[in-house]
């Protein structure tokens, strides 16, 4: 059964002509690793805002047809009922951030829902240990790192424990280093608590070997979505500008001049593990 499922939906911003999203049904996965991929303008920052009522509750505009957020219509629903659902980052964390010190930033959700004190503190501490933010309660968020303000934005979600987090370029203001560990921290997180993470993504080479699947937009559309094997493989991936994986790339020339059969490799370790296999043939 699909945790979030769009149904002939179309959304266009008050004062444009053009559909930002148009005609997308999609029905997605329950606990997968999923990569939102498309150019610039693709429709994806839109797509992220249906999936807990931004649009059409906050963004004014033209709507017609249905998104459901595990069987919650967000067009009738209240954003704070779906703040349950699904626990949206956007791309600069500290835009998020309001509170005078990190303990109180994670409470501030539990305390508007009226979780009683000394729960909010048991989940305080399972939240910052997940997140391995316990040294950062006492200080300010906005005196941390950009790595740390984005640790510190996804635990202010997850402590509300949703089922759904949804990313929109968590790493675009980090370097590679803190880039490569958000990512690798947020594949931890979804495999222990068994959520389900959409994150829209630049940076291919970090996150491609991470991804279980992958939504491809083009336009205001869905163009596909599938497993990141076969989007890879599909036709449509090699037509889209957006930044692809170096591997991809090389792999991709090899087969076009006919010097590589089978599927794409989308990781570094399954490329060497296709040497390996080469080489000893």
């Amino acid at each position: 059964m699909a945790i979030i499922e769009f149904k002939h939906f179309y959304f266009r911003y008050k004062g444009n002509e053009k559909h930002a999203l148009d005609d997308i049904n999609l029905k997605i996965s329950k606990n997968k690793f999923i990569l939102l991929a498309g150019e610039t303008g693709s429709g994806k920052t839109s797509l992220i805002r249906c999936m807990n009522g931004l649009i059409p509750q906050f963004y004014a505009g033209y709507y017609k047809g249905n998104v459901f957020v595990n069987g919650k219509d967000t067009t009738t629903t209240s954003i704070a009922d779906l703040s349950t659902e699904v626990g949206i980052v956007f791309q600069n964390p500290e835009n998020q951030l309001i509170a005078m010190n990190v303990e109180y930033e994670i409470a501030f959700g539990l305390e508007n829902l009226g979780v009683p004190r000394e729960i909010i503190k048991e989940k305080i501490e399972q939240v910052s240990e997940l997140m391995d933010i316990q040294h950062l309660m006492d200080k300010a968020p906005f005196n941390l790192s950009g790595g740390e303000q984005q640790r510190v934005a996804i635990a202010s979600i997850l402590v509300l424990e949703p089922k759904i987090l949804v990313l929109d370029e968590p790493t675009a203001t980090l370097d590679p280093y803190f880039a490569r560990k958000i990512l690798s921290v947020l594949k931890e997180i979804q495999k222990k608590l068994e959520l389900t993470v959409i994150i829209s993504e630049h940076r291919m080479d970090l996150i491609m070997p991470l991804v279980d699947e992958i939504i491809l937009m083009k336009d205001g559309k869905v163009l596909a979505y599938d497993s990141a094997k076969n989007i890879v493989n599909g036709e449509l991936y090699p037509k889209i500008e957006i930044n692809k994986p170096m591997i991809y790339s090389v792999f991709h020339e090899l087969k076009e001049k006919r010097l590589f059969r089978g599927n794409i490799p989308i990781s570094i370790e399954s490329a060497i593990n296709w040497i390996k296999n080469y080489s000893l043939e």
